[in-house]
């Protein structure tokens, strides 16, 4: 039996258990709010039915910048599956990093095998992943779930043995010093054809250098400077190497790496676009159900996951470990700012709305994600997650100080009953205070793709390929 096809019933008790969490949320400091729909029906676990609308009631909306004569019109998809391995928690590393149940929903989560809320660079480093490729970066979004009156579903359990591995895991990398090297592929200009092999076997090279100091400094971090030294003369090598294939130079500082003492990369929270509180939540009840998130979590029919071009130009590498967030899980706290058009049905793409669609027969409910793609060109996070990337202008162009990078778009599509659609029986999960409004649909991704890979995505995109891995 399919995941999504009542495999994990309970009575509907569970409901009530939710409920009773709820309250101890809210004794706990943590709000439960409705939304302040038109109907004021909307409730802890109940989504207000002004949330849907027939898709086929509304007009075309979506419109894109006509490319110029020098746009990336190449794209790159890379096939990390669609879950089925089942990999859930309501963990967010990114904006809450060490904040276990930090999102208070359940997230899905494709690529990297290990993301958690303990995930440190170093840790998703080491982990295997879901991608066909080898891409270890971790993309990941919220559950969704049909919940019908009559039904007795519940969230699947995590598997606790594999989590608490996972956190073990990341737990012992946090404190072992950690060797950290300037990213080449982000600094590099377009590269020509010719020299792509030799690039690809030196920026493999500087990976795999960088991976052997890295181990000998968490053997013998009193190494450090016997180490280190080797390692910029390795590294100086293949820069040269890199700067006489492609005919570019090279800055030799990125020849020159440096020990860190701390592994969690991320930014600690507390911005006005949080996915989380800053304090440790409460723990989810033995069904992983909290805030009012229940119901069957519907395993997506497909996931489709692509890098996209510019209108106006050639786009720059992705620096690794770079954190990239779409819209805004606390919308409703936070405004409607960076709060994103997500839905729609197969066949209407052309029209974006933040509701929940209501398709025709023979169409299905799609979630489309597109990211910002204009990056600061020096930082892979900032303390709101957002300014180091953001979206380009109208025009397309990205604003001054900013450089045009891989955009990644993500296409969900799920197979959802059209009489659970028309009653309004399906929902995202969210914080509690979201109450399952639309528009607080997200999607968050850290770019842990080696730098052959990076580099080989830009090349498809930059030089107008129809590339997939």
């Amino acid at each position: 039996m399919a995941r999504n096809e009542g495999r994990h019933r309970v009575a509907r008790r569970t409901k009530i258990v939710t409920l009773a969490v709820g309250l101890a949320l809210a004794a706990a400091g943590v709000t439960v709010a409705t939304t302040t729909g038109d109907t004021g029906q909307a409730g802890a676990d109940e989504v207000d039915p002004a949330f849907f609308v027939d898709i086929t009631t509304v007009a075309p909306n979506v419109t894109e910048v006509r490319p110029n004569r020098r746009a990336s019109t190449g794209t790159f998809t890379v096939d990390c599956g669609r879950n089925e391995n089942g990999h859930y928690n309501p963990d967010n590393f990114i904006a809450q990093p060490g904040v276990r149940n930090g999102a208070q929903h359940l997230h899905d989560y494709v690529g990297n095998l290990s993301t958690n809320a303990d995930s440190t660079n170093e840790s998703l480093l080491r982990a295997g992943t879901t991608c066909r490729n080898g891409d270890k970066s971790a993309y990941f979004w919220p559950v969704v779930r049909i919940d019908r009156e009559d039904a007795e579903e519940a969230n699947p359990p995590e598997d606790e043995a594999e989590l608490d591995a996972q956190r073990a895991e990341a737990e012992q990398t946090e404190d072992v010093a950690q060797v950290e090297c300037p990213d080449v592929a982000s600094q590099l200009a377009e590269v020509p054809e010719q020299a792509m092999a030799t690039v690809d076997t030196e920026l493999d090279a500087l990976d795999q250098q960088e991976a052997a100091a890295d181990e000998q400094i968490a053997a013998d971090p009193a190494a450090e400077a016997a180490v280190l030294e080797p390692l910029r003369q390795q590294r100086s090598a293949s820069l040269d190497r890199i700067s006489q294939a492609t005919g570019q130079p090279v800055d030799p500082a990125q020849a020159t790496c440096a020990v860190e003492d701390t592994q969690r990369q991320g930014i600690p929270n507390g911005d006005e676009n949080s996915d989380g509180d800053d304090a440790e939540q409460p723990p989810a009840d033995d069904n992983s159900e909290i805030g009012g998130n229940d119901g069957e979590i519907q395993l997506p029919e497909s996931v489709n996951i692509t890098f996209r071009g510019s209108p106006v130009g050639p786009v720059r590498a992705m620096p690794k470990f770079l954190r990239v967030l779409y819209g805004d899980a606390k919308q409703g706290t936070n405004g409607p700012r960076n709060a994103r058009a997500s839905w729609t049905c197969t066949g209407f793409e052309d029209r974006l709305i933040d509701k929940y669609p209501i398709c025709p027969e023979g169409s299905k409910v799609e979630r489309i994600h597109d990211f910002p793609s204009c990056w600061d060109g020096r930082n892979i996070d900032s303390a709101n997650h957002r300014d180091h990337i953001v979206f380009p202008e109208a025009n397309g162009r990205c604003r001054r100080g900013f450089v045009a990078v891989p955009q990644l778009r993500i296409t969900l599509v799920y197979d959802i009953p059209r009489d659970v659609q028309v009653a309004g029986q399906y929902k995202v999960d969210s914080f509690p205070e979201e109450s399952h409004n639309p528009r607080s649909d997200h999607d968050d991704f850290a770019n842990v793709m080696s730098q052959r890979i990076m580099n080989r995505l830009v090349w498809c995109i930059n030089r107008d390929r129809t590339c997939g891995e």
